[in-house]
């Protein structure tokens, strides 16, 4: 079993940055894909971003492309998304998500078998 704590969330006036980071408890965390999802109220949960495992390729959802970085720090378990420029329809619950199986790049919720809790972003305008 995997857990993932993310961090970081918070309110935040349009145009302004936020870090989200999410610790991962696994020993292989370098070899799986992982990704950033959200959902806004009354919305489906959509996809934001992705890193691949090993070379760290990064793949994102168009609507936060050139405002968005995601990251990754291997030897500290740790996932990270650079949130900049931000956006009141920015607003939703980031959830972190590790991939089931390792070397698979995929931005399918559904090849992304852990989740964490989730954190809150708010976006003033």
């Amino acid at each position: 079993q995997v857990q993932l704590v993310e961090s970081g969330g918070g309110l935040v006036q349009a145009g302004g940055s936020l870090r989200l980071s999410c610790v991962a408890s696994r020993r292989t965390f370098s070899t799986y894909a992982m990704g950033w999802f959200r959902q806004a109220p009354g919305k489906e949960r959509e996809f934001v971003a992705a890193i691949g495992p090993i070379l760290g390729t990064t793949t994102y959802a168009d609507s936060v492309k050139a405002r968005f970085t995601i990251s990754r720090d291997n030897a500290k378990d740790t996932l990270y998304l650079q949130m900049n420029s931000l956006k009141p329809e920015d607003t939703a619950v980031y959830y972190c998500a590790a991939a089931g199986s390792a070397y698979v790049f995929t931005i399918s919720a559904s090849e992304y078998k852990y989740w964490g809790q989730g954190t809150q972003v708010t976006v003033s305008s």
